[in-house]
């Protein structure tokens, strides 16, 4: 798919008089934008009061920035319920894990199930569907804002517990099938009817976690359900493709399941507070890369929005100075405004949209840098868009390309290793990043793919790590592929709803190889491997006459194999990763590339990027490559 790269900017228009806005279109315009998104948090400013709307401010923006040559993503206003909103309905408010409820006076303050919310929400969705959708200046539209930031996908309200029990019975049909399912003979925790069902917290210890997991699939699917409602609605007014922008390390939902609702896939990228908040990387790597952001974190997210949006995807919002919203908020090296942005190019982005147009002087998020300064004078966004938009001009249009290694990503995996984690720190992200740094390092590119995949040909090597189960498609087409495939660790561990199965894991046709027991590791207390290395945080003991193709120190097995299909029986620190990969690619003929450390590559159809996120210049191939440096070549000349 071969789509123009884009910049823009995200405004608000209704934080500045009107006398500024043809001022502003103009910068934007000299700034090289093309896209502005508006209106997502306005919902005051659109109905002050119930059924009185107040379109004409946004017509007049909308206007104004169409007229310039700028094209309009429009917001639908349901992040932000206005107070008499909730007055008229102070049960459509969300309840924490802790019982409490989330009130009025931030932003995502409603409760996905809440029904009458849901009416209000379709109502202005419609109104503004029936006023812009055939705007010729409004080119796309947006449903809400970050589905689950601030921890909101998931509510513990009356009418969450209400709409969960109307989910169950519909899902097992009998409160028997639920309790022979949940297995609540233990612990004497039998229903006699959906009613009795309640929320799976404030228990005295852990409750079933097939009740939680059964919760957080419910969750997920009235997110899907809450999108649905407006992209329904929104369909019967325009043609223009739908958005929404997905959160960084957000597993929530499943964002395959909104997506396929949308057209575009989006997401907001903000490596340096992601990498403050929501990286474990250990404090030498939070300080090496303080003001670059990870090297890899932003790439997973850009591979796994592409898949996502089944290869249409943006960066909503790209960071572009320091934030407001993490425990530090360092600025950004120079240069890093422009990386970030190539970068999402080479992986395949439409556009990337810096957020915000202008800093705030008010409010929660006026420590939140703009492209420009509160008193209007251009900041580093401003000029890295400058001049990215004048490279842009220069380069042909974008085309992610094959990539010769998939990594299965599959979002009730990760539901079911938060209900049942059985170590502190197994989580099937941090699982995921892991093995997609691993590649990364190696100079590779990949492709992130759905578990519903059924066809892995195109791939020389294909990674399944952490699946909760591994369904007989799944197993047939890893099985029939003629790549490297690497299973594990813990997958197909469990059933569906969250059981032992019975063959043992992982029963993969074929291969002999049984897990006896597993066990989770302390930090101090890994498991040596025999070739060097470790397994961390999670070890398996594997059992059978499979080929041992990986030992522990100890001699009993620590990957076994048949055919081309291998088991992994554990978390590789970095060096076993590494080693591993490297044999791996050699067996599926998969050229590798030596890269200085913090440098990251990526291959288009046409062109191989270079991206230097350490902290000093370095020397790549004999030329030096700055702090913050982009560097492309065209495939037959790299």
């Amino acid at each position: 798919m071969t789509l123009k790269r884009t910049l823009g900017t995200c405004y608000y228009p209704e934080h500045w008089p009107r006398d500024q806005w043809e001022a502003d279109a103009k910068m934007m315009l000299n700034a090289g934008l093309t896209w502005v998104r508006i209106g997502e948090f306005a919902w005051s400013r659109l109905e002050p009061v119930e059924g009185t709307y107040a379109f004409e401010w946004l017509d007049d923006a909308i206007n104004v920035l169409g007229q310039a040559g700028l094209k309009v993503v429009l917001g639908t206003p349901t992040a932000t319920p206005p107070v008499w909103m909730v007055q008229k309905h102070p049960d459509m408010l969300a309840h924490g894990p802790d019982g409490v409820v989330r009130k009025f006076g931030s932003r995502r303050h409603y409760c996905f199930s809440h029904e009458a919310y849901k009416s209000e929400c379709a109502r202005i969705t419609t109104a503004l569907g029936e006023r812009y959708g055939r705007n010729p200046f409004v080119a796309a539209w947006q449903t809400d804002n970050e589905y689950g930031c601030h921890e909101t996908a998931r509510s513990y309200s009356p009418a969450a517990l209400a709409a969960f029990r109307i989910w169950l019975a519909d899902r097992y049909g009998t409160i028997d099938a639920l309790n022979t399912a949940w297995g609540n003979v233990f612990w004497s925790m039998e229903y006699a009817s959906f009613d009795d069902v309640d929320l799976p917290i404030l228990t005295v210890t852990e409750p079933n976690p097939s009740h939680v997991l059964a919760f957080y699939r419910f969750s997920s699917d009235q997110v899907v359900a809450f999108n649905r409602l407006q992209t329904e609605i929104l369909r019967e007014y325009t043609d223009t493709p739908l958005a929404h922008n997905y959160m960084g390390k957000t597993v929530e939902f499943d964002h395959f399941d909104v997506a396929a609702d949308l057209d575009i896939s989006s997401w907001d990228s903000y490596p340096l507070g992601f990498l403050d908040q929501k990286n474990r990387g250990d404090l030498a790597h939070k300080k090496a890369y303080m003001r670059q952001g990870d090297p890899d974190f932003q790439a997973f997210h850009h591979d796994l929005y592409r898949a996502v949006g089944k290869g249409r995807w943006w960066v909503m919002e790209q960071q572009p100075g320091p934030v407001n919203w993490a425990p530090y908020n360092p600025a950004p090296l120079p240069g890093m405004q422009r990386l970030w942005a190539w970068e999402a190019f080479a992986h395949g982005a439409e556009a990337v949209c810096y957020f915000r147009w202008r800093q705030a002087p008010f409010a929660q998020e006026q420590m939140h840098a703009g492209m420009l300064r509160p008193d209007s004078e251009p900041a580093a966004a401003f000029h890295a868009s400058v001049e990215v938009a004048g490279e842009l001009a220069a380069m042909p249009d974008v085309d992610a390309g094959a990539s010769p290694v998939a990594l299965v990503f599959d979002y009730p995996s990760a539901w079911a290793w938060e209900a049942h984690p059985q170590s502190e720190q197994f989580e099937y992200f941090e699982l995921l990043l892991q093995m997609y740094r691993g590649l990364r390092k190696l100079g590779l590119s990949i492709d992130i793919v759905p578990s519903t995949t059924t066809d892995f040909s195109q791939y020389q090597l294909t990674f399944a790590p952490g699946l909760l189960t591994l369904g007989s498609d799944l197993q047939a087409a890893l099985r029939t592929t003629s790549g490297q495939v690497i299973v594990g660790p813990r997958s197909g561990s469990k059933t569906d709803e969250l059981s032992i199965p019975n063959p043992l894991p992982p029963a993969i046709t074929g291969l002999d190889c049984t897990i006896d027991f597993v066990e989770s590791l302390r930090d101090w207390a890994p498991v040596p491997l025999a070739d060097g290395g470790a397994f961390v945080h999670w070890a398996e003991a594997l059992v059978g006459q499979g080929d041992v193709t990986m030992k522990r120190a100890d001699e009993s097995p620590a990957m076994m194999r048949y055919g081309n299909l291998s088991y992994l029986g554990g978390w590789p620190d970095p060096l076993a990763l590494d080693g591993i990969l490297r044999r791996a690619c050699n067996e599926a003929g998969i050229a590798i590339h030596a890269l200085p450390e913090g440098v990251r590559m990526r291959e288009t159809t046409t062109h191989r990027f270079y991206f230097n996120y350490a902290n000093h210049e370095v020397n790549l191939n004999g030329t030096p490559l700055a702090a913050a440096g982009v560097r492309w070549v065209k495939i037959g000349d790299a």
